[in-house]
């Protein structure tokens, strides 16, 4: 089980409080599909995805983002069971979706692109110690999702 501080507690509750689910899991999702090629290939049926352009002006993938959005917000809202929290999505990801966990885009969508757009949006207010909160609280999320790799 995971320790929370209060002060990581409320910097993870402010993100979320002050980030619109909409803009971020969309300019997220986009950024890790433009930047990590390969994770194109779980989201075949998304269509188009050719570049660029393309990717940030499908709905599919905006809705997607928007659906991780809510995920990450079910993650939130347990933030004492998060392993429990995760477990069918888990089992998803490993057993039906087959995701690579070695490249799993859950890794790269959270740590890289999802911290890089709610900085952008957050800006001076994302400090070191509440980047390190945030991240904190990914690094649960992805391991949970990983668990059933293990």
């Amino acid at each position: 089980m995971v320790k929370w501080s209060d002060f990581e507690r409320a910097a993870i509750q402010d993100i979320f409080s002050k980030i619109d689910y909409d803009v971020v899991g969309r300019a997220a999702f986009s950024r890790c599909l433009i930047v990590y090629p390969w994770t194109q290939r779980y989201f075949g049926s998304f269509g188009n995805l050719y570049n660029a352009a393309a990717i940030t002006s499908n709905p599919k993938v905006a809705a997607h983002g928007k659906v991780i959005m809510a995920g990450l917000e079910k993650a939130l809202t347990n933030m004492d069971d998060i392993k429990t929290t995760y477990k069918d999505l888990s089992v998803l990801h490993s057993e039906k979706l087959q995701v690579d966990p070695d490249n799993f885009n859950v890794k790269l969508f959270s740590f890289y692109c999802l911290t890089i757009v709610v900085a952008g949006q957050m800006g001076a207010a994302f400090t070191p110690e509440v980047q390190g909160a945030f991240q904190k609280f990914l690094a649960v999320v992805v391991a949970s999702l990983r668990k059933q790799y293990h």
